[in-house]
């Protein structure tokens, strides 16, 4: 199995962004043995799922407590290095699902996301980064869903094309904009996904 450097040195970026991003995270990863523990308080390693519906028409999406707003699914690694095996467990956690299938086991995404200051569970968190991987994934859309209440408010399917409408993080929609254009290019190359 290949650590998460090998595996981002051989991700092949979609734009200028990605490619900042991505030089930046092998940078963050050979300089910190604390990467992937939240103990790091300037950057540490979250994975996220990016969970669609069988025609990819829709994204599944977590009204996030935090943030006041419609998000996709993630969470921190705490120590797990296998981001993949953190993205399907915080997808389902967050959303309820019990089955959430990875369309590939690569990496879909690299992003570099601030974290303003916040309070949670009670106790204050100084700003940092996010040093986010996103795997595309997909989900039975007919199948029960329920909140994780310390985290979340609510959890809905949202149509692609909608998606700036349910959104309040400007900074985000950029992120989800092109998360939605990869999945596009996926969807041309597979006409049907087998959940």
């Amino acid at each position: 199995m290949k650590t998460l450097l090998e595996e981002v040195k051989g991700f092949d970026p979609y734009n200028e962004q990605e490619e900042a991003d991505k030089e930046l995270l092998m940078t963050y990863l050979t300089m910190f043995d604390d990467i992937f523990y939240r103990e790091n308080l300037m950057a540490h390693m979250t994975s996220s799922p990016w969970i669609v519906n069988q025609d990819m028409s829709k994204v599944l999406m977590i009204y996030h407590n935090i943030y006041d707003s419609w998000g996709w699914c993630g969470g921190h690694c705490d120590g797990d290095e296998d981001t993949l095996h953190v993205a399907l467990k915080e997808g389902m956690e967050e959303t309820g699902l019990t089955k959430l299938t990875p369309l590939s086991e690569h990496i879909m995404a690299i992003d570099i996301l601030p974290v303003p200051p916040h309070k949670k569970r009670g106790k204050f968190v100084s700003s940092h980064v996010h040093l986010n991987v996103t795997y595309a994934c997909v989900a039975d859309e007919t199948e029960n869903l329920h909140i994780k209440a310390d985290e979340n408010s609510g959890v809905r399917w949202i149509p692609v094309e909608e998606i700036d409408t349910w959104v309040r993080e400007e900074d985000m929609k950029p992120v989800y904009h092109k998360l939605v254009e990869k999945m596009k290019v996926m969807a041309e190359q597979k006409t049907e996904v087998s959940l």
